[in-house]
């Protein structure tokens, strides 16, 4: 039994596919925190007996990089190792323009290992190629992509969604795997955790999802996983990931992140992580993904969602920027 005295599931499509890979590449596609989602979905992973590589994206919260959107590979400061102009091997000291250290790069120094920064600016085909090179270089065969809340499946009116492009980009990538035969996974952990999508505004796009065939169900987490996670928290800053622990520990109620702006309702489905395939859930909830010219880059996207009347993190961004000049 879990803490809270719920059962563990029984076995999924997911968690046999994650047992029969190689290699996992876990990437937490909201950047800042999300990397930490990303280990919940390694140690899962490594409690199957299957090793796993986490990372994120280059994009982190403005109150660590007051630069708006993303940061390039080549604005890096020693990186690792550059695998693809969209991705980069990132170890405890590669930092930012100005010196700003990377949540990978403080999970690098957790785990004592290289951690993987993927740059969003490119657009999805970009990333997608970028993934591709990074599953050859690493001997990954299977990637996980890995969103905290649960916006990645955002229809675009939700009244709390507050950052929903970074998650469409890496969505997006996903046909780019399919088509060269990497097999991929989207998970959301701590639906409703990030206080954009309400836990029931999640489940409900979950249930549009598994209509059109794309469940794979969950991988389990256990209260050894939690310590580890709780641990890693201890060097990379992230409220969601947090409140998601806090749900798999059995809590439940309110509770306030972004220094009280957004309510967090904590559920038992907050401490999930709920498995699906990634092109079934553009072809059905994950609207905004699907609404991309994978061809195009993070702008152009932004410029996409705006004209579907979706305000995007980099709006805020760039708004927050011009305030300040």
């Amino acid at each position: 039994m879990t803490s809270g005295d719920r059962a563990f599931p029984a076995p999924t499509w997911a968690a046999d596919r994650v047992r029969s890979a190689d290699r996992l590449l876990v990437v937490g596609i909201g950047g800042g925190g999300d990397v930490v989602g990303a280990l919940a979905v390694a140690e899962a992973a490594r409690a199957l007996g299957t090793a796993a590589v986490v990372g994120g994206l280059t994009w982190e919260r403005r109150p660590v990089d007051p630069l708006p959107g993303p940061r390039r590979i080549d604005e890096l400061v020693d990186a690792r190792t550059v695998l693809h102009p969209t991705v980069a091997l990132a170890g405890p000291e590669t930092t930012g323009p100005g010196g700003f250290a990377f949540a990978e790069s403080r999970m690098a120094a957790f785990l004592q290992a290289d951690t993987v920064l993927v740059d969003p600016g490119p657009g999805p085909a970009a990333v997608g190629d970028g993934l591709v090179a990074a599953t050859q270089a690493l001997g990954c065969d299977l990637v996980v992509l890995l969103d905290v809340g649960g916006d990645v499946l955002a229809h675009g009116d939700e009244a709390g969604l507050a950052s929903p492009l970074a998650d469409a980009v890496l969505l997006a990538a996903a046909p780019v795997l399919a088509a060269v035969g990497i097999p991929a996974i989207l998970t959301v952990f701590g639906a409703g955790c990030d206080g954009e999508l309400r836990p029931d505004e999640v489940a409900a796009r979950h249930d549009e999802v598994t209509a059109a065939g794309g469940d794979l169900g969950d991988l389990e987490l256990t209260a050894p996983m939690l310590d580890r996670l709780e641990s890693a928290m201890g060097t990379v800053v992230t409220e969601a990931s947090a409140m998601a622990v806090r749900c798999a520990r059995g809590e439940t109620g309110t509770a306030t992140i972004r220094d009280g702006r957004r309510t967090v309702e904590l559920t038992a489905d907050g401490g999930r992580l709920r498995c699906v395939d990634p092109v079934t859930a553009m072809r059905s909830a994950a609207r905004l993904a699907a609404a991309l010219d994978p061809h195009e880059d993070l702008t152009a996207a932004h410029e996409r969602l705006t004209a579907m009347g979706v305000r995007t993190e980099l709006a805020h961004e760039l708004d927050a920027a011009a305030d300040d000049a």
